[in-house]
């Protein structure tokens, strides 16, 4: 969790170039560049930057004029690559350089969709787990075989370097870096404004179903989903949530995967997490009480899926949350 003086907002700096696509770029700016004052805390100071001067063409009819160039780029607490020009050719020696000095200075570097060939050709991926879109992940394999390439996840949180998939999984990862900063609170309210649901977990497979938008009242899934939220503390199986979707195990796991990209047991599995992240961050009560009160039979299997999830365990999550809360740049657990 990257955390910057408190006299001064954090500030985030994202690259735009002539022939981009908006979708990822208007994420950016919508998570990081819209006041958001009614959140009481420290909101982010977003900067577009570029490389190439005057109006450049984006996708649909669109230009853009980035006011910054590669030096407010380079100089930011999150740098931000969202695409690159051509995944088959080297990105500009100067993006290159800036990516460099950027993570050298002890920035949080972050690419979404293709970015991440920007970030490999600045070395910043080798020996390190990466993601990219789907489509690229192929050609990011065979350009930097020195980058483990995970193609079937939304995004990969190396702390200080992060890659994320493409367009949708962009907001995502945009989401997932206001919660490490921010906490589950002010990220759950960022997505509810946004109308999206508040968290996927990194490892969540690409290729989902209806990933962003909520499934319909009348869906025995969305039933099953929302009976479930409610009863996290009490002993959940698949027979049950299969009940209340009025549907037989076989068939709701199938409906249930094809939805989500995952497991209902996984899922449960994620949910119960998550829920245990504000009373981590928030309240005072011991970690055994909190993991028997999201449904975890014991701080034996609470902590070992927490672990898997978040990558720390819970103490030390809320040990860092706290230090972080309180002006700290903690140490990774």
């Amino acid at each position: 969790m990257l955390v910057t003086d408190s006299a001064r907002r954090h500030t985030v700096s994202v690259l735009a170039f002539d022939g981009m696509a908006p979708f990822e770029l208007g994420s950016v700016v919508e998570v990081f560049g819209l006041p958001r004052p009614e959140l009481d805390v420290p909101w982010y100071d977003l900067r577009v930057c570029s490389l190439e001067r005057g109006p450049m063409r984006a996708g649909g009819g669109l230009t853009i004029t980035a006011e910054h160039g590669l030096d407010v780029f380079a100089s930011a607490d999150t740098v931000l690559v969202v695409a690159v020009p051509d995944v088959r050719r080297d990105p500009p020696p100067e993006v290159v350089a800036a990516l460099r000095d950027a993570h050298a200075r002890g920035a949080r570097v972050v690419s979404i969709c293709s970015g991440a060939f920007a970030l490999a050709a600045a070395g910043l991926l080798d020996g390190r787990e990466a993601t990219t879109h789907w489509q690229y992940a192929d050609v990011l394999r065979r350009r930097y075989p020195n980058v483990r390439v995970t193609p079937d996840v939304l995004y990969v949180d190396g702390d200080d370097v992060l890659t994320g998939a493409g367009s949708a999984a962009g907001l995502d990862m945009c989401l997932h870096l206001v919660r490490k900063d921010h906490g589950a609170r002010i990220a759950n309210m960022v997505a509810r404004r946004l109308v999206v649901p508040p968290h996927r977990e990194g490892g969540q497979a690409q290729f989902v179903e209806a990933a962003v938008t909520r499934p319909a009242e009348d869906d025995p899934v969305a039933r099953s989903m929302a009976w479930t939220l409610a009863h996290l503390a009490e002993p959940i199986t698949v027979a049950r949530m299969a009940r209340e979707a009025c549907l037989a195990p076989r068939t709701f796991i199938r409906h249930f995967n094809r939805q989500t990209g995952t497991s209902p047991l996984r899922w449960v599995i994620g949910q119960r997490v998550l829920a245990a992240l504000p009373l981590l961050e928030e309240g005072t009560a011991p970690i055994e009480e909190i993991g028997a009160a999201v449904g975890f039979e014991s701080p034996a299997t609470f902590r070992h899926h927490f672990v898997r999830a978040m990558k720390t365990s819970p103490s030390a999550y809320r040990r860092t949350f706290r230090a972080t809360a309180a002006g700290a740049r903690p140490s990774s657990a």
